[in-house]
């Protein structure tokens, strides 16, 4: 059962997705301030944190850079919560490491279908494609490994592969790839996906992504052919 922390200092937003989770057969951990979410995440090591920015005190911008820069805690998985007047282009600025997040006021539907489509990341943890012996993706850790060399990604891009390379041979199309990686209240548009998948193929080569033409792009070793 896949364990969820809810941080907010409104007690009926606590309870607002509390209860909606809970239907989902998650199970439930509440926090009610930034210190107390922390400790919590420590002590119970949540599959997903859903983080409510704006809080006195300690506030979610803030109680994110702590996870992430706490060892054992870096890679769990973070949304958070934001009200409609707040730009979350300026969020993001900050590099807090979040993963996605979700707007109030709370729509039961787009809350738990974000919920199910985060949590699938954890399918990808140290993927290791079959037939494929000279790259290596780890999730957990959030590096890539080819031919013995390690590579940093920006996360965006390692969001992307670890989606392809999740199901090799399965074609992700691009409406797919959009929501999984970027989320659907942020609004892109195809050519970020492009962009994104040439700079993929100059780090690791043009063999592993296979682009499939009007559809989307899958995860395939393409063998060369020497003359």
């Amino acid at each position: 059962m896949d364990k969820i922390l809810i941080v907010d200092d409104e007690e009926d937003i606590r309870e607002i997705l509390e209860y909606n989770l809970k239907k989902e057969g998650f199970q439930i951990l509440l926090a009610e301030n930034g210190q107390m979410g922390i400790e919590l995440c420590k002590e119970e090591k949540p599959d997903l944190i859903i983080l409510d920015v704006m809080m006195p005190g300690m506030d979610g911008i803030e109680v994110c850079e702590q996870i992430r820069n706490t060892p054992g805690l870096e890679n769990v998985l973070i949304c958070f919560l934001t009200a409609r007047n707040e730009d979350y282009s300026q969020i993001a600025g900050l590099d807090a490491g979040a993963d996605d997040y979700i707007s109030k006021p709370i729509k039961p539907r787009v809350l738990t279908s974000r919920v199910h489509a985060l949590l699938r990341r954890k399918e990808t943890i140290q993927v290791k494609s079959p037939g494929i012996s000279d790259l290596e993706i780890n999730r957990e850790k959030y590096l890539v490994v080819r031919n013995g060399e390690t590579l940093h990604l920006p996360k965006k891009e390692f969001e992307l592969l670890a989606l392809l390379a999740s199901r090799p041979e399965v074609v992700f199309e691009r409406d797919v790839i959009l929501e999984r990686v970027w989320g659907t209240d942020i609004v892109v548009g195809d050519r970020t996906i492009d962009v994104h998948i040439r700079k993929l193929r100059e780090k690791i080569g043009d063999d592993y992504i296979q682009t499939v033409k009007g559809i989307g792009y899958k995860f395939k070793r393409v063998e060369k052919i020497e003359n």
